[in-house]
């Protein structure tokens, strides 16, 4: 039987052919640049030939690799238009994106009440946090936690404000003492997280509140707000973060609301579809189960 050439393989040969950077390629497959790398020596050391040339900071086909392009280009798009052909025939089958703070603390708790709404609906969840193509991702809505200016020429509606909030594990609190965000603020360690959607959290809360904003500290400082959240959980410290992350801990007592919340100016959620999937029913119904969550959230 013939050793068949790695799918990975071709689909970073082609982004590299395409983008003419590995860098760029790695970007635009979601994976690091090694795998690019390693990706396009594997198959080069398949075929016994090298597909690419240097040329200043740009990577270029060379002969072989022209030649290998004008074949493989067009197999992958029958690959892909296969798919896509597969996915229509199931009008069930949604694939939903949402940051991955949201679909770990907010979706997986709500599952079993879509469920038991629309049980023939299968919800695929992608957790893609940059601003993308929603038809080449093979997404067919998206909830942004963001601004709809990002989103032009997609049907976007807003399904609620962003509500900033001060909170910390309940075993920080002085049962002797007011609650105060003030005095929590002198008392314990703030926790950050340093992702550039989320970097600002803390000045915008504070700002809002007319408070300084406090020094980062070792160990405290994380780039997800997931893992941010655990910590404030283990009561390492205090944590600004965004309400529906953190709404059933609040409801659960897992986690204490201190002070006022404070709306982000900068960031809202939002509905996002190409303007043609509004005819489906699967998408209307997911629509309408949003803003009914959302509304919830809100009283």
């Amino acid at each position: 039987m013939r050793k068949l050439v790695a799918l990975k393989s071709l689909y970073a040969f082609v982004a590299v052919a395409e983008t003419g950077s590995m860098t760029d390629a790695a970007e635009a497959l979601h994976v690091s640049h090694s795998a690019i790398s390693q990706a396009i020596k594997s198959l080069e050391n398949q075929l016994g030939l090298p597909l690419f040339q240097r040329v200043g900071r740009r990577v270029e086909l060379n002969r072989n690799g022209r030649k290998y392009y004008r074949q493989v280009a067009p197999a992958l798009e029958q690959i892909v238009a296969a798919g896509e052909s597969l996915q229509r025939q199931n009008p069930y089958r949604l694939t939903l994106n949402m940051v991955n703070s949201l679909a770990l603390h907010w979706w997986i708790p709500r599952v079993p009440d879509f469920q038991a709404l629309a049980p023939q609906i299968d919800i695929r969840i992608s957790t893609l946090t940059h601003v993308f193509d929603l038809d080449k991702e093979g997404v067919d809505v998206a909830l942004i936690h963001g601004r709809s200016d990002d989103w032009q020429g997609y049907h976007c509606e807003k399904l609620g404000d962003d509500q900033l909030i001060l909170v910390c594990a309940p075993s920080l609190i002085d049962t002797n003492s007011a609650l105060s965000a003030d005095a929590m603020l002198s008392a314990h360690h703030p926790i950050f997280v340093t992702n550039p959607r989320r970097e600002n959290d803390w000045q915008i809360w504070c700002q809002a509140n007319q408070l300084p904003v406090p020094a980062q500290r070792h160990n405290l400082c994380f780039t997800a707000s997931i893992q941010a959240v655990q910590a404030t959980l283990r009561g390492l410290g205090i944590l600004v973060t965004h309400r529906l992350f953190v709404r059933d801990e609040i409801r659960q007592g897992l986690l204490t609301e201190i002070g006022p919340s404070v709306r982000n100016p900068y960031q809202s959620y939002y509905f996002v579809c190409q303007k043609e999937k509004l005819v489906q029913e699967s998408v209307l119904t997911l629509r309408t189960w949003l803003h009914h969550e959302f509304r919830l959230a809100s009283t």
